[in-house]
């Protein structure tokens, strides 16, 4: 299926690893120029190497922490008219509420909310301007089905969702879209190290921990990283510009509702 995006330019935030670069892998091979970025400059040249021999696109690697204006502002002198912005940034690790400083709390929103409003705050007028945009938030499963031990993550991605509802309405007749994807256990270096953590903390094998939750999956397996590359280029692409201010959820059923 051709997306109808080739030649569009897109900015992936933290996308040396994991579910970004599976975005922005998928946007490469739709034809989009990519600007991937990560602090780990070394990993993030890979990332752009592997990512750009795969798709044969232009990947362009911003080595920066989005967090900080001048990561921003790197961001976008690498790429200043983007037509995709693909939103993201590593949550908090998990912890005990009671333990969170109010500096920590901070941290947490300004990394998981306020990053991403502010980005779109750069964006969206010119965006509106050229009567084509696509905005795509990685959040968290957490957002619709909340873990304790990560309630600084999903407090700040839920507000994250919930500020942006009303901005997607105002931008729609714009060719516009603002959409949230929701991810559930996926295969990334994230999964693993949860993992191992928790393995160590029960007492047991990685590979018990990891076949404990795997069962409380319906679809009895992570997600591949690929899959959810796929989903995104497609809520970036021409034709889903009838779909905004929605959340996707993709976590092989495990959360338990209609709606």
């Amino acid at each position: 299926m051709d997306l109808g995006i080739a030649g569009r330019q897109a900015i992936v935030c933290a996308s040396s690893r994991g579910l970004g670069k599976a975005c922005a892998r998928a946007l490469a091979e739709a034809g989009c120029a990519v600007v991937i970025n990560g602090r780990d400059a070394k990993k993030l040249e890979s990332a752009a190497a592997e990512i750009g021999s795969l798709a044969g696109a232009k990947v362009t690697p911003v080595a920066a922490d989005v967090a900080t204006p001048q990561g921003q502002k790197a961001l976008l002198a690498a790429c200043p008219q983007p037509d995709i912005l693909i939103n993201n940034n590593a949550g908090p690790p998990m912890r005990d509420f009671k333990e969170l400083t109010r500096q920590q709390m901070i941290d947490g929103v300004i990394a998981n909310m306020i990053v991403a409003i502010e980005l779109i705050q750069k964006v969206i007028e010119p965006m509106s301007q050229r009567r084509f945009g696509r905005i795509v938030n990685i959040t968290s499963g957490s957002v619709k089905m909340p873990l304790a031990g990560l309630d600084l993550s999903s407090g700040a991605r839920a507000g994250l969702t919930a500020f942006l509802a009303g901005v997607a309405r105002t931008v729609a007749d714009k060719n516009v879209t603002i959409n949230n994807m929701l991810p559930g256990a996926f295969d990334t270096d994230r999964l693993r190290s949860t993992l191992s953590k928790t393995a160590e903390l029960k007492g047991k094998s990685v590979t018990q921990v990891a076949a404990d939750r795997i069962n409380t999956i319906p679809a009895k397996r992570f997600g591949d990283p690929v899959e959810f590359g796929a989903a995104c280029a497609f809520l970036c692409s021409a034709q889903a510009g009838y779909i905004t201010g929605q959340n996707l959820l993709i976590d092989g059923g495990t959360f338990n509702g209609a709606l």
